[in-house]
C-alpha cells in the first residue's frame, strides 16, 4: 500500500480514459494523493503503452500521463466486466471517460447509467468539439483543436503558412481545465450529496487559452498583428514585447510598458544613443506607423547581434526590465528556476536501472506535498481492487481465466 500524501487523500477516481487529455487530469489527482483506478482492456491495455519508447526506458508518453495510478483490466463488453465497473464506481467520487461521443452510453456507462448507482458521482466527459454543435459526434485530437482554436496564428510570422505545434498544448490545456472542473464539481457534491456531469473539450480548452488576445480580436473584428514583436498601448504609454537573436543566434525576449521603461531598458543595453539618433528615443512614435515599427525592429536586430544573450538578459534584469532567454525544450528542462522549484525532478526506475528526469509538480503545498509516482504495469492492481470490491480469490481467478480481466 502507498503511504497517504497530498491534499486529495481519500478521493477515489475511476477512469476509462486513454491518450493525453483523458488521462492527465487523473494523473494530476494521483500526484496529489487521490486513488486513481485506470480501467484498461485485458492483454493489450491502453494503446499508448507502446508509444514513444526509448531504448532501455519506459514509454515517455504513457509514463508522463499515467504515473501514480492503479491499473485494472476489464472487458467492458462482457456482462461481468460491466458489473465489476459498477462496483468500483459505486465507491468512487469521480468517474472519467474520453471515448468517442456516444460510446459510453452504448456500453452501459453513460452518466445516466452510473448516477443511478452513485448519485453523488462527478462524471467527467472529455471530447474533441464539445457536446453540442455540428461536429459534436466526431472524434478529436490535439492537432485538430490547435488548428481550430487559433494558436497556430499566435506564433506565426506574417506571410508564413499557419502550422500546428509539436507540443500537445490542446491536450494539456483541456486536461488542466478538466482537473479543475472535476474538483469544483466534487466540492459541490460533498456539500450537497448531488453529483453531476462535467463536459470539457479540446476545442474549448484552446479557446480559453487564447485569453485576452481573443477578446481584443473579437472586439476589433480583425486578426492580431503577429511576428517577432507585440506593440501595445498608446503613443503616450507604449508597450513592447519582442524577441531578438544575439550574435550567436541565441534568442531572448523582453517586455516593457511606458516611455520611461523604454529609455531605461535601452540605456541599460547601451542602445539609447543610436536609437535616439535614428528617431526612436520615444517608443510612442511607432504606435501608429507600421513602417516605423519595422525600421525600429531591424535596427534592434542589428544592435542585439553585437553581443551575447546572457549579457543582454543580465543588463535588462539589473535595470528591472522583464527579460529571459527563449529556451529550447532541452534548455527549459535544465533551467535553474525550473529545477529549484521542482517543476522537473528525478525519480528511480529500478526495472530499467536508471534515474530519469520527469515532470515534477506545478504546485507546492506547505502541509500536504505532492508525491511523484510511476505508471503501473498492465493489470497490476486487479487482485487488490477486485478483492476490495468483494470478489473472492476464486472469482478473480475465474475472471482471469475467462478474460474478463
Amino acid at each position: 500500500m502507498t503511504a497517504p500524501h497530498g491534499p486529495l487523500q481519500g478521493v477515489k477516481v475511476v477512469a476509462c480514459s486513454t491518450a493525453q487529455a483523458g488521462t492527465v487530469p487523473y494523473m494530476l489527482m494521483a500526484d496529489l494523493g487521490a486513488e486513481v483506478i485506470k480501467i484498461e482492456v485485458p492483454e493489450g491495455g491502453d494503446n499508448s503503452r507502446g508509444t514513444s519508447i526509448l531504448p532501455g526506458m519506459p514509454s515517455t508518453y504513457f509514463e508522463t500521463n499515467n504515473r501514480g495510478v492503479k491499473s485494472v483490466t476489464l472487458n467492458l463488453k462482457a456482462k461481468e466486466g460491466q458489473e465489476i465497473l459498477r462496483r468500483l464506481v459505486a465507491e468512487a467520487d469521480i468517474f472519467g471517460q474520453n471515448f468517442r461521443p456516444g460510446a459510453a452510453e452504448k456500453n452501459g456507462f453513460g452518466y445516466e447509467d452510473l448516477k443511478k448507482i452513485n448519485p453523488r458521482l462527478v462524471y467527467m466527459s472529455i471530447s474533441g468539439y464539445g457536446p453540442n454543435g455540428p461536429n459534436a459526434d466526431l472524434p478529436g485530437t490535439d492537432s485538430m483543436a490547435q488548428a481550430l482554436g487559433g494558436i497556430a496564428e499566435a506564433y506565426s510570422n506574417p506571410g508564413d503558412p499557419l502550422r500546428t505545434g509539436i507540443v500537445s498544448v490542446a491536450d494539456e490545456t483541456c486536461a488542466i481545465l478538466a482537473f479543475g472542473g472535476a474538483l469544483a464539481a466534487l466540492t459541490h457534491a460533498r456539500a450537497t450529496g448531488v453529483g453531476q456531469k462535467v463536459d470539457c473539450s479540446l476545442l474549448g480548452g484552446q479557446i480559453r487559452l487564447m485569453g485576452w488576445t481573443l477578446t481584443t480580436t473579437m472586439w476589433r473584428n480583425e486578426n492580431p498583428v503577429t511576428g517577432q514583436a507585440r506593440i501595445t498601448g498608446t503613443a503616450s504609454r507604449p508597450g513592447m514585447s519582442a524577441s531578438f537573436n544575439d550574435r550567436g543566434g541565441k534568442p531572448l525576449v523582453f517586455q516593457l510598458n511606458g516611455a520611461r521603461h523604454w529609455k531605461q531598458a535601452m540605456e541599460a543595453l547601451g542602445f539609447y544613443g543610436a536609437l535616439e539618433k535614428a528617431g526612436f528615443g520615444d517608443l510612442g512614435v511607432i504606435i501608429d506607423s507600421a513602417e516605423k515599427r519595422e525600421t525600429l525592429l531591424r535596427l534592434l536586430d542589428t544592435l542585439f547581434a553585437t553581443g551575447s544573450r546572457d549579457d543582454w538578459v543580465t543588463r535588462l534584469r539589473k535595470a528591472d526590465i522583464v527579460s529571459a532567454p527563449i529556451n529550447t525544450l532541452l534548455e527549459a528542462s535544465n533551467d535553474p528556476d525550473v529545477l529549484a522549484n521542482g517543476y522537473v525532478t528525478e525519480i528511480d526506475y529500478p526495472e530499467h536501472g536508471k534515474r530519469l528526469k520527469v515532470h515534477g509538480t506545478p504546485w507546492q503545498f506547505s502541509e500536504t506535498p505532492a508525491k511523484i509516482g510511476v505508471s503501473p504495469k498492465l493489470g497490476e492492481h486487479n487482485d487488490e481492487l477486485l478483492a476490495r470490491a468483494g470478489y473472492s480469490a476464486a472469482e478473480i481467478q475465474a475472471f482471469r481465466d475467462s478474460k474478463v480481466i
